[in-house]
């Protein structure tokens, strides 16, 4: 039998399943292939902040909350305070500097790190265009939209690997992550993302860490699908 490859904190799986039962048998399925993992806002309403904390605390997993927030300054800042008691690593936030510096201060004193949105990797010019957000070429928005929330304080940001160079090169950005969602294996289907580049291609191109969704969960043997992103990470 081939010996498993260790798991690696740059390939971080998203728990996209319908409830914390699914998600709970996904994590057994995946074993020790697997110890970093991405709950969201779909999750929320089916224990997701449960699921978390056992991963956390029961499996020694680290936990990325992706729930996006978006509001008032003290809103935001209330909201992350009550996450940052979890001890979980990553939560998201929208990019917006008034939200991240909000988040900041929610989050003081706690190791947990704050990835502000840029533009989200399902969306194209044309979306942007119906969102009424301002013309011009869609990486050069995300770059300047990640260096303003860099300024603000974010700890790093989550930006399509098309951009991944671009948001690198920055000044802000030294020694700040970058998360990449639009993370697919060669000949894996696209689903609703429409700026996606490969695993190797993502971290060569800057990414810290790669966000990695259906082809994994959906797989027919999940385990199989993480070794073989796990394969292509540690062939960089």
């Amino acid at each position: 039998m081939t010996a498993l490859l260790p798991a690696d904190d740059r390939l971080i799986v998203a728990m996209d399943v319908p409830d914390a039962l699914a998600a709970l048998e996904l994590a057994q399925k995946l074993g020790d292939s697997v110890s970093f993992y991405k709950i969201g806002l779909g999750m929320l309403t089916g224990g997701g902040l449960a699921v978390a904390n056992e991963l956390k605390q029961e499996h020694g997993k680290r936990i990325f909350l992706d729930m996006k927030f978006f509001d008032i300054g003290a809103t935001v800042e209330a909201a992350v305070r009550g996450i940052a008691q979890f001890d979980l690593d990553f939560l998201t936030v929208h990019g917006d500097p008034h939200v991240v510096r909000a988040a900041k201060e929610g989050a003081s004193g706690k190791d947990l790190k704050i990835l502000a949105v840029t533009i989200l990797t399902s969306l194209d010019r044309a979306d942007l265009d119906a969102a009424l957000i301002q013309p011009g070429d869609i990486a050069d928005l995300v770059t300047e939209r990640a260096a303003r929330a860099l300024e603000a304080g974010a700890d790093g940001v989550i930006a399509s690997p098309r951009e991944a160079a671009m948001i690198r090169a920055l000044p802000q950005a030294e020694g700040k992550l970058i998360v990449t969602p639009g993370v697919r294996p060669a000949g894996a289907a696209l689903g609703d993302q429409k700026r996606v580049e490969t695993p190797a291609s993502a971290l060569s191109a800057g990414a810290d860490h790669l966000v990695v969704g259906r082809p994994i969960w959906q797989a027919a043997d999940p385990q199989a699908a993480a070794q073989a992103i796990l394969a292509e990470i540690k062939a960089i």
